[in-house]
């Protein structure tokens, strides 16, 4: 991943990078089936996805242009979809694609943030990125580093977004180019990807840092240092330190094993670290009560009434802590389910 530089001169192609989550599947298919035959622009797109997609499959049945999962190193090409495959990121090098087990982004391999930023880095100007419907914020820091890079910016309208937190998170945090619903984004790319590109401009070397980071070509202390500065906080992947991103007016943090999180991300992790932690504590108390009536009907067949007594009052002080727990987590996760206004 190249530093510092302006992008390369890849024939002058355009390319498209969406991102997508909750509710992406039918979108990235309503989305698939306006593109028109012969669209001259790749089209990179990263699904937050389980074990298994047949997303590849359901695109190219649902429109005109080919759909695949592509193979690291194989060559981009204007009127193809390519699907980031489950467990990797797609990154884009010059005119390439690589796969890369590289750290998570935002809890989730694959993820938008790392392919919008690697596009950035090679196609500068010629970048078109594209946030649709899901939940949190993974695309947010992508978007504004194809809008530093001199790329175009569009953001699907939250009110018709299945689940509107990305691209209401992307508006919140990014100088978008255009906010549009999704009937209309078929059209808007058709013409976008027609025009010329902009000036092409100087590419700043942090977004490729965190690109080649991605890529597994740069992880360590001295590159988190160049990002940004150390914060209190841990690492909710590895308990490792967190170094603090003022990105414009987004906040992110990334350790130095190269996990990183918006801060809307981090909320969402010490949320479910602090349910499993109450899970647990609720499950050592319900077992602690458990063992000691256990130990308390032993005592008693055995005759040792005073021992049975008082083991029986410990078991009911921890039944007493574990209701206690109970009620913390239930009010925990109602709190946590709970989804503010905007």
């Amino acid at each position: 991943m190249r530093e510092g530089r302006t992008n390369p001169d890849t024939d002058g192609m355009p390319v498209v990078v969406i991102g997508a989550s909750a509710g992406g599947v039918d979108a990235l298919k309503r989305l698939a089936s306006a593109l028109p035959h012969g669209f001259p622009a790749p089209v990179l797109i990263v699904l937050h996805v389980g074990e298994v997609s047949y997303m590849p499959e359901i695109l190219s049945r649902a429109g005109p242009l080919p759909a695949r999962r592509p193979e690291s190193g194989e060559r981009i090409l204007a009127g193809s979809i390519y699907v980031a495959p489950p467990g990797r990121h797609m990154l884009v090098h010059d005119d390439h694609i690589l796969l890369r087990r590289g750290p998570r982004e935002n809890l989730a391999r694959p993820a938008i943030d790392p392919l919008f930023r690697s596009v950035a880095c090679s196609f500068g100007a010629r970048a078109i990125g594209v946030v649709l419907t899901g939940s949190l914020s993974d695309g947010s820091s992508g978007l504004h580093a194809i809008k530093r890079c001199g790329g175009v910016t569009i953001v699907q309208d939250p009110s018709d977004a299945l689940v509107p937190d990305m691209p209401r998170n992307a508006l919140d945090h990014v100088d978008v180019d255009h906010c549009v619903p999704l009937a209309e984004l078929a059209d808007l790319l058709a013409r976008l990807v027609a025009e010329p590109a902009r000036e092409p401009i100087a590419i700043p070397e942090e977004i490729c840092l965190e690109a080649a980071i991605a890529a597994q070509e740069h992880a360590n202390m001295d590159s988190t240092d160049k990002l940004g500065r150390l914060s209190p906080f841990t690492c909710p992947e590895c308990q490792g330190p967190l170094w603090e991103i003022e990105e414009g007016r987004l906040l992110r943090y990334r350790c130095h094993a190269g996990h990183a999180l918006t801060a809307e991300a981090m909320l969402s992790a010490q949320g479910t670290e602090a349910e499993n932690m109450i899970e647990r504590l609720l499950r050592v108390h319900q077992q602690r009560a458990a063992m000691a009536r256990r130990i308390a009907d032993r005592d008693l067949a055995e005759g040792r009434h005073e021992s049975a007594r008082w083991m029986k009052e410990k078991a009911r002080e921890y039944e007493g802590d574990a209701e206690i727990i109970g009620q913390l987590l239930v009010d925990h996760m109602a709190e946590e389910s709970h989804d503010p206004a905007p």
